[in-house]
């Protein structure tokens, strides 16, 4: 018989791996990882409100994907392009980020999957007679050391051809040159953190889900039990 279990413990477990595997999800996707060097708008390009130039434009760059300025020639205006610069997976730009991407990529894949699983728990408690908690809790430790991985590999590739173009010619390994990180960046980072988090909170999710107060309600016959 399926015994749905609520605890606060478990429901604010459920919602954090959700959270993180989200955040992970669009920090990778993004293109906002390096915000690269101001680059002035032309002469035609004024600001209607001020009457003045515009101000600089900073493209930036993620792990596979852009953002820059394109021409119109014809209408002598430029537009924001956001897509990925890469089409497959050997034209990322940097084997560092090609690492990077790969450990990210299995990070989230797991983060993913554990969030949906974390969505059941409210009925299912157990694997095989192994905590289902404890389980989830364990790959998202493994998660987070992927995730590590790629954050720590990222920098290194901040001396391809592709970030030079971006933070100038004193950009090199795990030196910025003219750039700055952006926000998927430090949301990584944030997620990494929340990752670990959750790995040690699944075992007071499971402490709540087992204590006795709930095998008292559901030797009671409570199909239903919600318990702070």
């Amino acid at each position: 018989m399926c015994h749905v279990i609520v605890t606060c413990r478990s429901m604010l477990w459920t919602l954090l791996s959700i959270v993180v595997a989200f955040a992970e999800l669009i920090a990778f996707m993004s293109a906002d990882w390096l915000i690269g060097r101001a680059k002035p708008w032309g002469p035609e390009e004024m600001d209607n409100r001020t009457g003045g130039p515009q101000e600089p434009y900073r493209p930036t760059l993620g792990i596979y994907g852009r953002c820059t300025r394109i021409s119109h020639m014809q209408f002598s205006r430029r537009d924001t392009l956001c897509g990925p610069y890469a089409e497959n997976f050997g034209e990322i730009a940097s084997g560092f980020w090609q690492a990077t991407a790969i450990f990210l990529a299995m990070g989230i894949m797991i983060l993913c999957t554990v969030a949906f699983v974390s969505v059941f728990t409210m009925c299912v408690q157990s694997i095989m007679k192994k905590s289902i908690f404890n389980v989830c809790g364990l790959l998202q430790g493994i998660a987070g050391l992927f995730l590590i991985l790629g954050l720590i590999l990222y920098p290194a590739g901040w001396g391809c051809q592709k970030a030079i173009s971006y933070c100038g010619p004193y950009a090199s390994a795990y030196k910025l040159g003219d750039c700055s990180l952006g926000w998927a960046f430090y949301t990584a980072i944030g997620g990494t953190v929340l990752t670990f988090i959750c790995a040690v909170f699944s075992a007071q999710a499971e402490i709540a889900t087992s204590s006795d107060k709930v095998q008292e309600e559901i030797e009671e016959g409570k199909n239903l039990i919600c318990l702070l």
